[in-house]
């Protein structure tokens, strides 16, 4: 069985407290596992939350400050330590490249688990597999940042009622769905009198930034959304001053977009009540919405097709 859904590993911003690490995301889907920008504290933080360093396919840096980048040796060396077979694929911006370097090899450890480099340097795909495309977008903040997406590609969901109807079974389905029809007693059933369109899902990660394009175009359309909620609309000023956006405009964006269920994320110290970032992102979003928990667990939205959007 497929498992879709985002571990929260930490949520604070530049200062961690008491209740919330640095920044860390695991996203499982299905046979992946994306690991969203491990700040220190990451390794230890997957133990408190179940989550094996096998379980990492990919690992995926917004930019290079240290909130968002500073788990990385350890959860390195802990891919060889715990003896990870798999090769784990780490994207993050090119201009960074030599901070990666720093940190994948920031002490002395018996590397054994293959790390693929692959630097991003400009927007668009910059992966591609069985979970469809891995999308990086340009971020505004005062250093190189991308936001990345994950698409999955649309496809068709089988109506069994209608294959029953027309006496398509066994092996004849199969076949329908790789060519899109099948011969029956001298009949031609298309595979779409038999199936409706189901849509691929979407996941957006959106880290420290201003409100620019990237945002809405890695936002587009997400069955889930995990961006920044930095700071208050009080502090719209400072948020602006410091690449970052307010829990108001993050849910401008996530009504702006089309998004179906929010998360709030990399909160700053200075805010004792976590729940007014939800009310804030309430004035405008009127989806569900996720005030991100450290250890937490987000399940991704079930898939929509065409007959329940059309209901």
């Amino acid at each position: 069985m497929s498992v879709r859904e985002l571990v929260v590993l930490g949520t604070g911003s530049q200062v961690p407290t008491r209740t919330r690490n640095h920044n860390g995301y695991l996203l499982r889907w299905d046979g992946e596992g994306l690991l969203f920008d491990p700040g220190e504290g990451t390794q230890r933080q997957m133990l408190f939350a179940g989550v094996a360093a096998s379980s990492i396919t990919r690992i995926c840096l917004t930019h290079f400050h240290g909130d968002h980048c500073l788990g990385v040796p350890g959860v390195v060396q802990r891919l060889s330590l715990d003896g990870v077979r798999h090769p784990v694929t780490a994207h993050f911006p090119a201009s960074g490249a030599e901070y990666f370097g720093r940190l994948r090899r920031a002490s002395v450890f018996h590397e054994t688990a293959e790390l693929v480099e692959a630097p991003v340097s400009e927007p668009g795909v910059i992966a591609r597999g069985a979970f469809g495309e891995l999308v990086a977008r340009r971020l505004s903040h005062p250093v190189e940042s991308f936001g990345y997406q994950l698409v999955e590609p649309d496809n068709r969901r089988m109506l069994p009622e209608r294959l029953a109807a027309l006496g398509v079974s066994g092996p004849a389905v199969g076949r329908m769905q790789r060519e899109g029809f099948v011969e029956l007693d001298g009949r031609r059933v298309e595979l779409a009198e038999v199936s409706e369109p189901r849509r691929g899902q979407r996941f957006a990660f959106v880290m420290d930034t201003r409100l620019c394009d990237g945002v809405f175009e890695l936002a587009d359309g997400a069955d889930l959304l995990v961006i920044e909620a930095t700071f208050r609309s009080a502090d719209a000023a400072l948020a602006t001053e410091y690449g970052h956006l307010t829990a108001a405009q993050a849910g401008r964006v996530a009504a702006e977009c089309g998004v179906r269920k929010l998360v709030l994320t990399h909160f700053s110290q200075r805010y004792a009540d976590p729940e007014q970032f939800r009310v804030e992102s309430a004035e405008t979003f009127g989806g569900e919405i996720v005030v991100a928990e450290d250890l937490g667990r987000v399940a991704v939205p079930a898939r929509r097709t065409t007959r329940s959007a059309a209901g």
